[in-house]
Parts: C-alpha cells; sequence; structure tokens
C-alpha cells in the first residue's frame, strides 16, 4: 500500500484530491488541515469515522484515511526531527511516503491578497519548511502548487494582455509578480528547482488559473456569484467595472493536469492549467443570469479590490507535453455550481 500525503487536505484543492485519490487507488491518503479555512472532512466526506487517536481521525473500515488536524508547520517539525514520528505519535506504521501533495497556503482570496499581504507572506516560512523536509525524506515524487499571480504583472494591464505562457516566468529576467502571494509562489518555484537539481527530489509545479467547482467557498468569486443569482440579485453587483478578466478552469480539469504533471514532470518545470480563455466577470454575471432565467442591472462596486486587469494562459506546453486537454465547458461548469449552490441554499 502507497502512502499519499497532502498539505491543506481540507481546503478546496486538497479536499477534492483526498477525494480523487482515494475513490481511485487502493493507496493509504493522510491529509493534514489546521481547518482555519478548510472545511472538517465531516462535512464531505463519504466515509464513516473509524476511530480516532489523539487529534488523528482515520476513516473507513480499510483505515485507508487518515487525517491530522493541527498546523502543517508543527507536522513538518516533527517529521524533520524524527522520521518516526508518525509511528510514535499515532501508532500508524507510516515512515515512508510516496507522493506528497503541498497544498497548505495562506490565499484567502482577492480581499485577503490585497487586505493583508503581510499574512499572506506567511507562506514563506511553511514552504521553506516543507522543501527542507522533501530533500531529506526524498519522497518518490512532489506536486507544488505554485498560482498565475507569480506571473509579471506587467503582462495583465488593460494596455497590455498577454496569454501568458510559461516562459514568461524567466528567473534571470524577472517580472514583479502579484502581491507577496505571487513573491511566495514565485520563490516555492525557485526552492523546486533546486530541490530537483541539488537533491535529485522528484518533483512537478503547477500554474493553476482561476479554478472553481461545486463546492469551493463563497470567499471566492465563481460560488459568490452564483449565490447572487440564485436569489436574483437586482442590480447585480460586481467588484469594480466587472470588465476584468480571468481563465476559468474547473476543479476536476485541474486535478487530472496535475496527476498528469506528476507522472511526466521531475525537474521541478512549471505549467499551466487553464482553459486558455479569457471571460470577463460581467460575461460570468451574464451566464449564471441566463441559468438562473432572468435579466437585470450590473452594479459597478469600484472601491472594491479587483487585481490584475487580465489574466489568462496558454495551455498549448501542457496539451504537447502532457497530452492534456480541459474537459469540462465553463457552461457546463457554472451550471454545476448554480445547481450545487442552489441546493446548498435550499432554494
Amino acid at each position: 500500500m502507497k502512502n499519499q500525503l497532502i498539505s491543506g487536505g481540507c481546503g478546496f484543492v486538497g479536499r477534492n484530491m483526498v477525494k480523487r485519490l482515494y475513490n481511485t487507488s487502493n493507496d493509504r491518503v493522510i491529509f493534514v488541515d489546521d481547518l482555519s479555512v478548510g472545511t472538517d472532512p465531516s462535512t464531505w466526506l463519504d466515509v464513516p469515522l473509524k476511530r480516532e487517536v489523539g487529534n488523528m481521525k482515520i476513516y473507513g473500515e480499510d483505515e485507508r484515511l487518515l487525517f491530522i488536524k493541527g498546523d502543517f508547520l508543527n507536522v513538518l517539525r516533527g517529521l524533520s526531527a524524527d522520521e518516526n514520528w508518525i509511528p510514535n505519535e499515532y501508532g500508524i506504521d507510516i515512515v515512508k511516503f510516496d507522493d506528497v501533495f503541498h497544498f497548505a497556503a495562506i490565499v484567502g482570496g482577492r480581499a485577503m491578497i490585497d487586505g493583508d499581504p503581510m499574512k499572506v507572506a506567511l507562506d514563506l516560512s511553511i514552504d521553506a519548511e516543507f522543501f527542507y523536509w522533501i530533500t531529506r525524506h526524498k519522497p518518490a515524487r512532489v506536486l507544488y502548487p505554485s498560482s498565475s499571480a507569480a506571473y509579471p504583472v506587467s503582462k495583465q494591464t488593460d494596455s497590455n494582455t498577454v496569454q501568458l505562457q510559461e516562459s514568461d516566468i524567466d528567473f534571470a529576467n524577472m517580472g514583479q509578480p502579484d502581491m507577496t502571494y505571487g513573491w511566495t509562489k514565485l520563490t516555492g518555484e525557485f526552492l523546486a528547482k533546486i530541490a530537483a537539481e541539488h537533491y535529485d527530489v522528484h518533483i512537478a509545479c503547477i500554474r493553476p488559473f482561476s479554478g472553481y467547482g461545486e463546492d469551493q467557498d463563497y470567499s471566492y468569486p465563481i460560488p459568490a456569484i452564483a449565490r447572487r443569482a440564485v436569489y436574483q440579485e437586482s442590480p447585480f453587483e460586481v467588484w469594480g467595472t466587472g470588465h476584468q478578466g480571468r481563465d476559468f478552469v474547473h476543479i476536476q480539469d485541474v486535478l487530472d493536469c496535475s496527476l498528469l504533471a506528476m507522472e511526466k514532470i521531475s525537474d521541478g518545470t512549471a505549467i499551466n492549467i487553464g482553459r486558455g480563455e479569457l471571460t470577463t466577470f460581467r460575461d460570468i454575471i451574464g451566464m449564471f443570469m441566463k441559468i438562473a432565467g432572468y435579466e437585470t442591472d450590473i452594479k459597478c462596486l469600484l472601491d472594491k479590490p479587483v487585481g490584475v486587469f487580465s489574466r489568462y494562459c496558454s495551455n498549448q506546453y501542457a496539451k504537447d507535453l502532457l497530452g492534456w486537454e480541459p474537459k469540462i465547458s465553463l457552461e457546463a461548469g457554472l451550471t454545476r455550481v448554480y445547481n450545487a449552490v442552489k441546493e446548498k441554499e435550499g432554494q
């Protein structure tokens, strides 16, 4: 039985990866989250709780899902100090991890990125200890999720909008990324390269663009806009002018590409994950209004943070290297989100 470790395993991407790995393999999945933002597994795991050991909950008759409620930094420090930390702490026979997914990060959406950038900068401390540990532990494969925020903001303005390519990030000729979140992810990508080159760690980096899905928190734009459409908000509010655009990609497509990247990339190379299409927030509102069956005026909230004007990617590299293309259309994905939000809201 292989052992998979997922940090930030109760956040949006992490919990979807937990479910994917559990349902498609016979591996044991250990996931860690302090639930400061993540959602308790009892609300999304369709697997019964078997037993508890300290701050670890063990799910399923086969005991293949192990959840540690706690700060991932404390787990890293325990693992770094003693390779037998998990057996000693929990009585579970895990010493070596096969695959490691590092989703733990302070993000919180645009309001957090712009509103409390120094809190976001704490990601640097998490990543530093993470990379130190993997260079000692040497798991079989590692996934480091970077971000589209790592791209130079100079290529994402109303006067200079380009389809972002992986080569637009060049450590020998740096551009200004998006706030402290972009800087932390750039640093993580650089450390991934160091881990691969100097320590022979098998590691892949991904740059997801605007991921969304049915169980995403309302602090993110797609579910928040869907909720307002469910209640047929009128006029329909949008942050900024609404002409700013993003590359929206469904979470299932993100997971598919991530797993392929782990198989085929080992040297820390980063790869875009997106649909390769620019969609404005006004477009998103219009699509949700169509799904909800009504029309209304759009009201601009010009005092709200909006980030860069335009951010979308080329996914040609993913097609060429991985043979990957997104499967879920934006229309189909937004309809899924709308129906999930409507059910959640009891409408």
